[in-house]
């Protein structure tokens, strides 16, 4: 039975299952005895270089090429006796991936200082991705990958991420206003970044297709002023909403019941005329001159019915302001006073009333007019 002596040569190609190597080595483990006349297909989105005693020797776009190297068939085997049956005539192909790598992403682990216009020394994180594609790959494989047997953009994006984050942190710097104007300007600032980027990227063979910048923000707590300012802006009537919040706050005080509920809606009560008693028109007065008569007021406020001689309303909370008054002329007194500051009576002396000459009827201290028959009072 005689030995079959046929040789086949090779068909080089290779398909990128991940869709994340840049780079792929044939043989990917050691180097390899590629024999003259080889085929070698080069898909569309491929470039392959052939490295032929350890230079790179050519370089073929798409399509079917034949290899031509010293290992021919059979006559290589008997040549290379004196190397342990091992060529000399070392060969190998890289297929490099050149269709674009997207969603790369990029951002800052630590915040930035950069100084607003408005707001001062400010803190700042960024985010973003990128897309890169292999325009050289001579240059890619020599500078980058080397003699590794595969390379995927995992090797690279680290790096590239780094270099991305230290020339974005110097072009803000530099464009910086005040981070209210950042809105609406993110496309620009990623295009001027990108233009900075180009030279380093193209060192290494690489392009940097797209930057996208996703996100500009400032710490939590500046983000909270910026909230706050933005409500003032949409809020117009201050006192209307001052005054809704105090009356939100009552109602759910009162909802929650108990003791505890009754307490802060008294609390709340008392502080309302002192905090916004320039918001009433001064109502808290006139619930207080009303309360020195004997006969039942209104609440200034809910406008119910209580007694002469209440501080708080029973149905609001409203504090009942009373003013001691003065006995001749009917001006209200400050609390401990002992001269009318009008008319300078005595505080310790009981009113005089005043009668009306016309009906006889009485009146408050001070009168002018008679308030049953509208008489002057001399």
């Amino acid at each position: 039975m005689g030995v079959d002596n046929t040789v086949f040569l090779e068909v080089i190609e290779w398909f990128d299952e991940s869709g994340q190597e840049m780079l792929h080595r044939l043989p990917q483990h050691g180097s390899g005895e590629i024999k003259f006349g080889a085929q070698l297909i080069v898909r569309e989105s491929q470039a392959g270089v052939l490295f032929y005693k350890g230079k790179a020797c050519d370089a073929f776009s798409a399509g079917r090429h034949t290899l031509k190297t010293g290992n021919i068939p059979i006559l290589t085997k008997v040549l290379s006796a004196p190397w342990a049956m091992t060529s000399p005539l070392r060969a190998e192909v890289y297929i490099v991936n050149l269709k674009v790598f997207p969603n790369l992403k990029w951002g800052t682990r630590d915040p930035v200082a950069y100084r607003d216009a408005e707001l001062g020394l400010i803190r700042l994180r960024a985010h973003g991705i990128f897309n890169i594609r292999i325009i050289q790959p001579v240059l890619f494989i020599n500078s980058m990958a080397g003699t590794m047997g595969k390379f995927t953009t995992a090797e690279v994006e680290e790096y590239l991420r780094r270099v991305i984050v230290s020339r974005f942190n110097d072009y803000l710097g530099e464009k910086l206003d005040t981070i209210f104007n950042l809105p609406g300007t993110f496309n620009d600032i990623a295009q001027g970044l990108k233009i900075r980027l180009a030279s380093d990227f193209a060192r290494f063979g690489l392009a940097l297709d797209e930057l996208f910048i996703t996100s500009i923000t400032p710490p939590p707590e500046v983000q909270e002023a910026i909230d706050d300012r933005g409500r003032l802006s949409v809020i117009k009537d201050m006192d209307n909403f001052v005054r809704m919040k105090a009356a939100m706050a009552m109602e759910k005080a009162a909802e929650s019941g108990g003791e505890a509920g009754a307490g802060l809606g008294l609390g709340m009560g008392m502080m309302m005329p002192a905090m916004f008693g320039n918001l009433t028109g001064g109502t808290a007065g006139k619930g207080g001159v009303a309360g020195a008569t004997a006969k039942e007021v209104d609440c200034p406020d809910c406008g119910l019915s209580i007694g002469p001689n209440s501080r708080f309303c029973p149905y609001c909370g409203h504090q009942q302001v009373i003013f001691d008054q003065c006995a001749n002329c009917g001006k209200n007194l400050t609390p401990g006073a002992r001269f009318c500051s009008r008319c300078g009576h005595p505080s310790s002396e009981k009113p005089q009333i005043v009668k009306c000459p016309q009906c006889n009827s009485e009146n408050i201290p001070g009168a002018v007019f008679c308030n049953n028959c509208g008489t002057k009072i001399s």
